[in-house]
């Protein structure tokens, strides 16, 4: 079993759903020939040729509606935007059509299409190459929103989400893309999409996080612990659906929650399990949930990203406030 980053992971998993789905196409600009500019789609085009690897003009309306085209005449499109500020101009794609087809069609016609985007930031980019847009994503009916935070999950939640017969965003934590290695079999196994992952046990406190962040949780979690503060760690992954049943369950133990996430914090994807937490766990709450988010300004240049990026002592000073909070 091989050690692989997380883009080798989405590679890899792509790779995998092209050998064996005739039906799976990867588009976007630059994904051919150059292997995209992260290099996610490296070596594909030389394997499997330009009628699976499309490269195709720099028009990210024309690559969204050709996706939509090609699903809605049976084909697996996973389609790329070069970064996550250039969603944008598929957002009319996607929305008025890709999300609304099933319900259109009652059923009889699906739309099974990726729309993958490299996504956050922390990598000294301009503000167009460093946004969390997830919630404008999340808000629609009929679309998943994926965010993998690990290779593992990478490749088995990009397998499950080319597999889903209906349309998801799958973002791509830029910052941790080559960050770390862990071990992953290219066997072909998917993860269930729509459900939280419990990666820390923990009795005083949950953490919900997810992308790049779950690494500052995890950090946060382990400093944490040396105060004798026990947190759990939860990376929600799948933005919508919400899996709230493990975070409800994880909330009644622990009687406090931090919300974590590099998005702006007004109508961020937190003040949604905020409020689901204050409608179904009210009296499991000892203390009000914290929300360390983003600011509500566009991402600063390199200067001042990371004071822009939630960070593991501003994790641990929210933690402190629910641990301190007195009714």
């Amino acid at each position: 079993m091989a050690e692989i980053t997380l883009i080798e992971a989405v590679t890899q998993a792509l790779a995998w759903e092209i050998t064996h789905d005739p039906r799976v196409v990867v588009l976007g600009e630059d994904v051919g020939v150059n292997g995209g500019v992260f290099r996610a789609t490296a070596g594909l085009h030389a394997r499997f040729g330009s009628e699976r690897i499309l490269d195709t003009p720099l028009d990210e309306t024309s690559i969204a509606g050709l996706a939509v085209g090609m699903a809605f005449q049976g084909m697996r499109p996973v389609a790329e935007a070069q970064f996550e500020g250039f969603i944008y101009p598929m957002i009319d794609h996607i929305i008025s059509h890709a999300t609304k087809m099933r319900n259109r069609t009652r059923g009889r016609v699906t739309c099974p299409l990726v729309l993958r985007a490299p996504w956050g930031g922390g990598i000294r980019a301009p503000e167009h190459h460093s946004e969390s847009p997830e919630a404008i994503f999340a808000h629609m009916p009929g679309l998943r929103v994926v965010i993998p935070s690990s290779p593992a999950r990478a490749y088995g939640l990009l397998l499950a989400a080319i597999r889903d017969p209906d349309p998801v965003i799958f973002f791509e934590p830029k910052r941790i893309y080559r960050q770390y290695k862990e071990e992953v079999a290219d066997d072909g196994e998917a993860l269930p999409l729509d459900v939280c992952f419990v990666l820390r046990d923990g009795s005083d406190v949950t953490l919900v996080t997810w992308g790049a962040h779950v690494k500052e949780c995890l950090e946060a979690a382990d400093k944490l612990a040396l105060m004798s503060v026990s947190a759990e760690v939860i990376d929600v992954a799948t933005l919508k659906p919400i899996d709230f049943d493990t975070i409800a369950e994880s909330v009644a133990k622990t009687g406090r929650c931090v919300i974590v996430h590099e998005a702006h914090r007004h109508c961020g994807v937190g003040a949604e399990i905020a409020a689901q937490l204050a409608e179904k766990s009210m009296f499991d709450l000892i203390a009000p949930v914290q929300r360390v988010t983003g600011y509500d300004v566009p991402m600063p240049l390199f200067r001042l990203e990371m004071k822009y990026l939630p960070g593991v002592d501003r994790i641990i000073d929210a933690v402190k406030k629910t641990m301190h909070f007195k009714s």
